[in-house]
């Protein structure tokens, strides 16, 4: 079959299953989005700024555990991409962006809207390429799929000049490519594994964002019940565990709960699964599980002993890896260890301090309430976000999609609308008003399409997460942490076509959710004032151990004599 590069393109992308593509056009991808005009299996959606349209992918790669596509145009077009390919590369999301580029002849000269953006997003991506070639156009993009959705997934980028997508080349359709699963482990690493796990007195499991990405939560499940083992997840690992269940100790790390740092401290065998042992997780990294030995589950072998040695290590897929490591596991009663971890919940609950967020807390609280049982949440990057990984109860996977790694500003409504498309279902993104204002003309977008998203902005009138930290390390010198001028977010709603809400008190929370949610399905802002010095609470201070968590802050200045 001949066809244009461009017409090659949209074939690939149906090829590979794909329906749905998020983007913004521009003058060298306009051959592209001339044969999109005339390709009814696929949907576009335009969002106002190329940044979203990456995050929008995202959200929808998160939410379904499909590929997200976007499209972009050279120079500007291109690099408003690099945020967003970075908050997937952090967070193994896969995406596939295929931006075009100036014709071969111009590449190298400085031509209008040139960039090399194959070299500039070569660190933030798990492979780029640009095709110079018509007939290398097809192949690029399976490989592309393949490498973005096998082992560790991540954000692949095809860069295109715009020459070669008006060419005329041969096509011919290939069947699927199995992703690689990636498993390079032996039967004799899983035993030497169990036998560690099967002699500890005090099993301790932390699990990521790798569960969720392979879909092993019932094998988590198991794991957990098998080793009489509590379990905690990472930021990203949220979901992965149900937080119902009364083995979960809640999210582990800077702002995770002080049972999970005290199963962290007390634990003599910690296996993580799917975790990379991130600095937010493990603070001081010489500090780290003080009595323990660590069995590191892992589909990428850079993550084993990068960190953290591990005293036994698995590379492979999640599942894969559990569900041939189960019938190696013993059944031991450790349940003096559980009623331990069971204690500690009772003792230190995550509100416990008086000023410690009872109010977002409710919040949030009451919002999931009111929201529809289905509702996926997505989030800002702030206290919010925090906020949001402790107080909500998250109960599977691929309900709360958050920036972890790269900590993006501006992330959540972009994804929420990724996700609102790809899943059909509705979903709350929680916002700060920092980060909304990175990201508020995609308003315009939810309300375009018509799409069930919401967002809930706790709104401070400062850079909150900022503002705390000045509060605790710098004496209290908030330097350009306040925010002015902040618009009436009612009217900002109406302007844009949606429904806006706004609650000032305590007194008005309760009734005001229930309108939000029983008025309307389409997009909607609920704007909650917070005050300003609600801290996130507990907290490990940069560089600090897991027995230096502070959980309340006017009892730790009792303490110190301050």
């Amino acid at each position: 079959m001949q066809l244009t590069g461009a017409q090659i393109i949209l074939e690939c992308l149906k090829e590979q299953g794909v329906d749905t593509i998020f983007g913004f056009p521009g003058g060298t991808i306009l051959p592209v989005y001339d044969a999109l005009y005339q390709c009814a299996e696929i949907d576009h959606f335009l969002t106002c700024h190329e940044q979203h349209a990456a995050h929008a992918a995202d959200g929808y790669a998160r939410a379904t555990g499909k590929p997200g596509i976007v499209f972009a145009t050279s120079g500007p077009g291109s690099t408003n991409l690099v945020t967003g390919i970075a908050t997937a590369y952090m967070d193994s999301v896969p995406i596939v962006a295929i931006t075009a580029n100036v014709v071969k002849a111009n590449l190298g000269k400085d031509s209008f809207q040139e960039v090399d953006i194959t070299g500039i997003t070569t660190p933030i991506t798990k492979h780029n390429m640009i095709v110079k070639e018509i007939d290398d156009l097809a192949d690029a993009i399976r490989e592309a799929f393949f490498i973005a959705t096998s082992g560790r997934p991540g954000p692949v980028l095809i860069d295109v000049p715009k020459d070669i997508t008006t060419m005329v080349g041969e096509y011919r359709r290939r069947p699927l490519m199995a992703p690689d699963r990636c498993n390079d482990f032996w039967p004799s690493e899983l035993e030497e594994a169990a036998k560690i796990a099967n002699s500890a007195e005090r099993p301790f499991i932390i699990a990521g964002g790798g569960i969720i990405a392979a879909g092993a939560e019932k094998e988590l499940q198991t794991l957990a019940d098998t080793l009489g083992a509590p379990v905690a997840t990472t930021l990203m690992g949220i979901g992965g565990y149900p937080e119902s269940s009364e083995k979960y100790t809640g999210m582990i790390g800077m702002h995770g709960s002080k049972t999970s740092a005290q199963c962290v401290l007390n634990s003599d065998v910690i296996i993580a699964v799917g975790m990379r042992f991130a600095d937010r997780v493990i603070s001081n990294r010489n500090k780290f599980a003080p009595q323990a030995r660590i069995i590191h589950i892992d589909v990428d072998p850079a993550e084993i002993n990068k960190n953290i040695p591990a005293g036994a290590e698995i590379v492979g897929n999640a599942k894969d890896v559990l569900v041939q490591w189960q019938p190696r596991l013993e059944k031991k009663d450790r349940s003096a260890w559980l009623e331990q971890v069971r204690a500690w919940k009772k003792e230190f609950p995550i509100d416990r301090p008086a000023k410690n967020a009872r109010y977002p807390k409710k919040v949030l609280e009451t919002l999931q309430r009111y929201a529809p049982a289905d509702t996926i949440f997505t989030t800002e990057v702030g206290q919010h976000q925090m906020w949001a990984a402790q107080f909500l109860e998250i109960n599977e996977p691929r309900k709360l999609l958050t920036s972890g790694g790269l900590g993006t500003m501006g992330f959540g409504l972009g994804a929420a609308i990724g996700a609102a498309v790809g899943t059909g279902k509705p979903v709350v993104n929680i916002a700060g008003d920092g980060s909304f204002m990175m990201n508020l003309q995609e308003l315009r977008t939810a309300v375009k399409y018509n799409l069930p998203v919401t967002v809930l902005i706790m709104d401070n009138h400062v850079l909150g997460m900022v503002r705390q930290w000045q509060t605790l390390f710098y004496d209290k010198r908030y330097s350009e942490t306040t925010l002015d001028a902040e618009p009436d977010y009612v009217q900002l709603a109406a302007a844009f076509g949606a429904r806006g809400y706004h609650v000032k008190d305590e007194s008005e929370l309760e009734e005001t959710m229930k309108k939000a949610f029983s008025e309307g399905s389409g997009p909607a802002i609920i704007a909650c004032d917070i005050h300003e010095d609600e801290s996130v609470l507990p907290m490990i201070p940069g560089g600090a151990g897991f027995d230096e968590i502070i959980i309340d802050l006017e009892e730790d200045k009792q303490e110190a004599g301050t």
